[in-house]
């Protein structure tokens, strides 16, 4: 399938039924956001319109100021690209999860404090690893 608009390589309602179905699963999920590397969602599901794109603007900082970090401190691969598996953020009834879960795709989810995170950060990966290849957002193209 050739990549869409947003450069991902399967549509969104391909990828719908995932996020849902990881929603229901995962006790304490509340929503699941897929996104680029830049912020830009590309489907989500338990969440409004609104706070999508206010979770997937967040989700893609968080992770660059943690990439960004690993950079300074020298946690790199062999190419010289920052290692970061997951990015927990705690808030007072919510967690924030965001890990990468393609090359310049990022999953983001919003579960309850109670939550599992050992559940969740291991249905994240699990997620991302089954469908890896269709969640690939390659580099955009400057004009």
């Amino acid at each position: 399938m050739p990549p869409s608009p947003f450069g991902f390589t399967a549509s969104a309602p391909e990828l719908a039924w995932l996020l849902e179905g990881f929603v229901e699963r995962v006790t304490g999920a509340r929503g699941a956001v897929l996104l680029s590397g830049d912020g830009i969602h590309k489907t989500f599901h338990g969440l409004d319109q609104d706070d999508v794109d206010r979770l997937a603007a967040a989700a893609s900082g968080l992770y660059a100021i943690v990439a960004g970090t690993a950079q300074q401190l020298g946690d790199v691969d062999a190419g010289g690209r920052p290692q970061v598996r997951q990015v927990i953020c705690e808030m007072g009834a919510l967690v924030l999860y965001v890990c990468t879960v393609g090359a310049g795709s990022r999953l983001a989810v919003l579960a309850d404090r109670e939550a599992d995170a050992a559940v969740i950060g291991h249905e994240m990966v699990r997620l991302g690893n089954s469908v890896r290849t269709h969640l690939d957002t390659p580099s955009r193209q400057t004009a």
